[in-house]
């Protein structure tokens, strides 16, 4: 007869029956450290070299054609060469306008910051009363359509007409300008709310400032932020070319007095920093949108 064969366990010993086997939790092993930094180092080429790669390229293109005889433009090279004093030492300050680039930057960037915040609250109030009221819609939608379309610069004699001063025209026409998206993109985030939200909302009895905040801002806070991060895009244009008529000290009348003394190389330079700054500005308001929204909000 043939006997049953108990089968051994691991420790060799047969368990026996009716015995549960001892269950052990697995911990999961962390990646090492080196593997984590060169995940991150890759990561990091894959977003850097290739920006790098189409500006060396953009450099050296620039370069070779204005090499030429006849070239109206200076290459990178003598950009680098004539503005030099100005890279190196951007906080002088000689009194008047004939002051150092950093100081340009932040007199343009206070002026900025004041009317974008006015904007902001102002945007987010009359796009919450336009998207929650129809007749506040049939009202001033229209109106708001067509003064949108009046060009920023436009709006500049008449604010130097009522303010007769450069700084509180100049925060005027950024505020004027940046305005009509955060209104636009608020309103329709608010009409886009789901039913299903404003049911609950009727259910636990919530009174309109309550409603307000725990509904309406959390769930139109993407379309928010897209139209503040178009507003913070059109504040910067256009206190570039307010102050290159009201004069004083900002970038934008940095660039038009370069322009008027013939130095090109320097104009060169301040669109350069007006660009980065232009794109740290949009990434910070992106930022801020992705961390208020919980990454709902557009990239």
């Amino acid at each position: 007869m043939n006997m049953p064969v108990k089968k051994i366990g691991a420790e060799g010993v047969a368990p026996s029956a009716g015995a549960t086997a001892p269950v052990v939790a697995m911990t999961p092993k962390r990646p090492p450290l080196a593997e984590t930094s060169a995940r991150m180092a890759r990561e990091t080429a894959v977003r850097v070299i290739p920006p790098l790669v189409v500006l060396a390229l953009l450099m050296l293109v620039w370069e070779l054609i204005c090499r030429r005889a006849g070239s109206t433009l200076p290459p990178p090279s003598k950009v680098f060469k004539d503005t030099k004093e100005l890279i190196l030492d951007p906080f002088f300050d000689h009194g008047g306008i004939d002051k150092g680039l950093f100081w340009h930057l932040s007199a343009s960037l206070q002026r900025v910051a004041y009317g974008y915040s006015i904007a902001a609250v102002v945007g987010i109030a009359l796009g919450t009363l336009v998207g929650q009221s129809v007749w506040a819609m049939r009202g001033l939608d229209p109106l708001f359509q067509v003064l949108r379309t009046i060009p920023p610069l436009a709006w500049l004699p008449l604010s130097l007409a009522a303010f007769r001063d450069g700084q509180p025209s100049a925060i005027f026409v950024i505020f004027i300008t940046s305005v009509w998206p955060i209104i636009i993109n608020t309103s329709v985030g608010i009409r886009n709310i789901p039913q299903d939200y404003r049911n609950v909302a009727a259910v636990v009895q919530l009174n309109p400032l309550e409603f307000f905040g725990k509904i309406m801002i959390p769930a139109a806070a993407p379309y928010i932020f897209t139209g503040l991060r178009i507003g913070i895009g059109l504040s910067w244009l256009a206190i570039v070319a307010a102050e290159m008529l009201i004069g004083g000290v900002g970038i934008g009348f940095f660039i038009w007095d370069a322009w008027n003394s013939s130095h090109i190389s320097e104009i060169i330079l301040a669109l350069f920093y007006v660009g980065i700054i232009g794109f740290v500005l949009d990434r910070l308001i992106a930022g801020l949108g992705r961390f208020v929204t919980h990454g709902t909000a557009q990239n």
